[in-house]
C-alpha cells in the first residue's frame, strides 16, 4: 500500500515539473509582446505609473493596426475599453520588466490578450487574388491605408489591388 502512495506522489511531482517547465515564448502572445515592446521604445525613461498609462492611452488612439486596437481595448487603453488592467501594464514597465514577462503576468489575468494573433503574410509570389474574398481584398487595401472609390464589384478590388501593389509589396530577386 505505502508503495503506491509513494507512486502516486512521484508521478504527480513530475507532472507538476513538467508543467512548469515549458516556457512561455513571444509565439504564445505575438500581438501583445510585440505591441508592449514597441511602446516601451517610446518611453524615453518614464518611470511614473500614471505618466506610462496616459501615453499608452494615446499610443493606442494613434496606431492603426487593427490587432494593437484590440489589445488595447482589453488592458484598457481605449475610451470605450470595457476592463482596465492598464497598471497591470504600467507597473512593470516603470520597473524596466521585458514586454514577454508582461505578457507572461497579462496572461494569467485575461487570457484573451495571448488569444490575439497577427494575419498571415500573403506570398505574392503564388496568390491569385481572383480566388480571394471581397473582403480580403478590402483588408488589403485598409492595411495599406487605401480606399476603393467606386469600386463595385470583385473585379474593380482585384484592379485596384494591382495597380497599387507595386508601391506596397517589395518584390525580392
Amino acid at each position: 500500500m505505502d508503495k503506491h502512495i509513494l507512486f502516486v506522489c512521484v508521478f504527480f511531482i513530475v507532472n507538476v515539473f513538467q508543467a512548469q517547465s515549458r516556457t512561455f515564448t513571444e509565439e504564445d502572445c505575438p500581438v501583445c509582446v510585440l505591441t508592449i515592446d514597441k511602446f516601451s521604445k517610446t518611453l524615453e525613461g518614464e518611470l511614473k505609473p500614471k505618466n506610462i498609462e496616459e501615453q499608452f492611452k494615446k499610443y493606442c488612439l494613434s496606431t492603426k493596426i487593427d490587432k494593437e486596437k484590440r489589445l488595447c481595448y482589453y488592458l484598457g487603453g481605449l475610451e470605450d475599453s470595457a476592463t482596465g488592467i492598464l497598471s497591470e501594464v504600467s507597473k512593470p514597465l516603470s520597473w524596466s520588466m521585458p514586454a514577454l514577462k508582461i505578457c507572461e503576468r497579462l496572461k494569467k489575468m485575461d487570457a484573451q490578450v495571448c488569444d490575439i494573433k497577427f494575419d498571415k503574410e500573403i506570398d505574392w509570389k503564388t496568390v491569385n487574388l481572383k480566388k480571394m474574398k471581397v473582403k480580403d481584398l478590402k483588408k488589403i487595401l485598409d492595411n495599406w491605408g487605401e480606399i476603393c472609390d467606386g469600386c463595385l464589384e470583385k473585379t474593380d478590388y482585384i484592379k485596384r489591388v494591382e495597380e497599387l501593389k507595386p508601391s506596397y509589396v517589395k518584390e525580392e530577386l
